[in-house]
């Protein structure tokens, strides 16, 4: 009996052993993609991942930083905004450096008011003055004079009449007179010749000094007023109003890197594809006048003709990553750069990766 039930609990536990090798040995079934790979429209294409840009003379976007740091109290526009160049799109506090503008404002006005003053001088009220002082000074010459001469005069008729002493003294006060209106008359003179030369050139240099300050710092201060190089439409915002930005960029929660504060495109009636053509597939490119390209948009069957622009002739690093699995991140690529309309029919976007086939030789 004890046999019998050993061999049966045997019997169950190769059962299941067979059954847990039949279920290992099993495939789970290969998931769906997610999307199905663009065919191959040329009998010798090259493909090349792509991200589509707005078409651009030189570069990729239109990346805005602030050349100021601080807060930014108001943003003037929306992503997606059609702008001119020069319009404002965002302001950042400018409180400290509004303050220190007015500040270099008022020393400039002060010293361009005081070289007025030196270039107008002698004053008309002041002239007046010194030459009242003159004919003050020349009064009380000829009133000494005047008192010399009749003691004079009485000292000739009877010595005894004055005392040598008076006498002295009179002599003294008409001295004294006569240099006190020398004096007088020169400084009449100095006041009539106006400022010195030197005076105004030194001042006429303070002046532009201080103009020059306030210049530069007006120019500083517009520079808290962000506006649009060129025309064209504000692709992103990374910051909001009371976010703290610097010449850096804005700070980016996601990615917690610093990216570019404003991102601005040129309008979308016509769009650029970058393709990044694989090193090693670089001396099977066809001759830039013969070459054309199909563009793909993944999840669609939809497909746009491309038309050469230029090659970037520089072959860099792959960044632009499309997040699958097997994708390598030490091939270097060459860029090469297509235009194509803006189909009406399709929703395109810069930044969008697609796929692009390439026309080989």
């Amino acid at each position: 009996m004890r046999s019998k039930l050993i061999f049966i609990v045997s019997g169950i536990g190769l059962a299941l052993a067979l059954f847990s090798a039949f279920l290992s040995s099993q495939q789970p079934p290969a998931q769906k993609p997610a999307f199905n790979p663009a065919a191959n429209p040329y009998s010798k294409g090259i493909y090349a991942q792509g991200i589509i840009e707005s078409a651009q003379e030189h570069g990729e976007n239109i990346n805005i930083y602030p050349e100021v740091p601080g807060p930014i109290t108001e943003v003037l526009v929306t992503e997606g905004a059609h702008v001119r160049r020069g319009d404002p799109l965002l302001r950042i506090d400018d409180s400290v450096q509004r303050a220190t503008v007015e500040q270099q404002k008022a020393q400039a006005d002060a010293a361009r008011t005081l070289l007025a003053e030196l270039k107008a001088e002698p004053r008309r009220e002041t002239l007046d003055v010194a030459l009242a002082q003159v004919e003050n000074a020349k009064a009380t010459l000829k009133n000494a004079q005047d008192q010399l001469a009749k003691q004079e005069h009485s000292y000739a008729i009877d010595p005894k009449s004055i005392s040598r002493d008076a006498l002295d003294n009179a002599r003294n006060a008409e001295k004294i007179a006569a240099t006190n209106l020398e004096v007088i008359d020169r400084q009449y003179q100095l006041t009539k010749a106006g400022a010195w030369s030197y005076d105004i050139e030194n001042q006429e240099r303070q002046y532009t000094a201080l103009e020059r300050a306030y210049t530069a710092g007006a120019a500083l201060l517009a520079k808290y007023t962000i506006k649009a190089p060129a025309d064209g439409i504000v692709r992103s915002i990374q910051a909001s109003a009371g976010s703290y930005v610097s010449s850096a960029g804005a700070y980016d929660s996601y990615t917690q890197g610093m990216d570019p504060l404003i991102v601005m495109g040129a309008p979308d009636d016509h769009l650029q594809v970058r393709a990044y053509i694989d090193e090693i597939l670089i001396d099977r490119l066809a001759d830039p006048a013969n070459l054309s390209a199909e563009m793909f948009i993944r999840g669609t069957e939809k497909h746009v003709s491309l038309s050469f622009v230029r090659t970037q002739p520089y072959v860099s690093p792959k960044i632009e990553l499309s997040d699958e699995r097997q994708e390598l991140v030490d091939v270097r690529v060459l860029p090469v750069i297509f235009r194509f309309d803006n189909p009406k029919s399709l929703n395109v976007y810069p930044g969008e990766l697609v796929d692009v086939y390439v026309t080989a030789k």
